[in-house]
């Protein structure tokens, strides 16, 4: 007795030429949604949408640092950093493309042994300028970026002097207390979603209120980033 295989099924041209269709058109439209006008609290911008973010992979790369006061550190830091997963076609700046960021973050180390520690960095970047690719010039001049970076501290200032958010609960057999501090520019209608949080002392990270509930990256354990966000809508509240 003969077994006949099954017949393969064979695509047509034209469901194969709606399929190129779709994706061109999903190219187009993620290419156009990143460089369309948005708008935030009342300011114009474009790129990358607010609450989206990258993940990146840092190579092997050179930090050093110089003592210049006796809390005061020079530091320089050169490497590549790899994007985890591709950026979508037809999305993102031109190559060439350059950014002038101002980091302000607690960097929170812990010695392991005579020549090693762990080391983790949360805080806030912030954009003086950019520089268009094939441009000689930043968008921004030296005393402009001076004066962007004056009235950002500014604000921060405003808010370290303003009440945080206190925090204190138990979680895990253990008493927490500490505070949260409204990260500048990210407040509406007086409740803000992006906090500064500190507990036992020590700097936690960055909490956010995404669509889905609270996060703080670094942290997997989401029933203490719960219990840290229902104390802040407390406060709010």
């Amino acid at each position: 007795m003969t077994t006949l295989a099954p017949a393969k099924k064979i695509k047509s041209k034209k469901s194969t030429k709606r399929k190129s269709t779709q994706q061109r058109k999903m190219k187009r439209n993620i290419a156009a949604s990143y460089n369309e006008v948005k708008h935030y609290n009342g300011t114009q911008y474009s790129g990358m949408q607010i609450g989206r973010s990258h993940k990146w992979h840092y190579d092997e790369g050179e930090w050093t640092e110089t003592k210049i006061t006796p809390d005061l550190w020079e530091i320089s830091y050169a490497v590549t950093k790899r994007r985890v997963g591709h950026a979508p076609e037809g999305s993102g700046v031109p190559v060439g493309t350059g950014y002038n960021w101002y980091i302000m973050a607690h960097q929170v180390v812990k010695k392991l042994n005579a020549n090693d520690y762990t080391t983790v960095m949360n805080g806030l970047k912030y954009k003086l300028a950019h520089k268009r690719a094939g441009k000689e010039n930043w968008n921004a001049t030296a005393p402009t970026q001076r004066k962007n970076l004056i009235n950002f501290l500014k604000e921060l200032i405003l808010q370290l002097q303003k009440a945080p958010v206190p925090l204190q609960f138990e979680y895990g057999e253990k008493k927490w207390k500490g505070e949260a501090l409204p990260v500048p520019l990210t407040c509406k209608d007086n409740v803000c979603y992006e906090l500064d949080v500190t507990l036992n002392g020590e700097p936690v990270g960055i909490i956010h209120r995404a669509k889905n509930g609270w996060r703080i990256k670094h942290i997997d354990d989401q029933k203490f980033v719960d219990a840290i966000g229902e104390q802040i809508m407390l406060w709010y509240e």
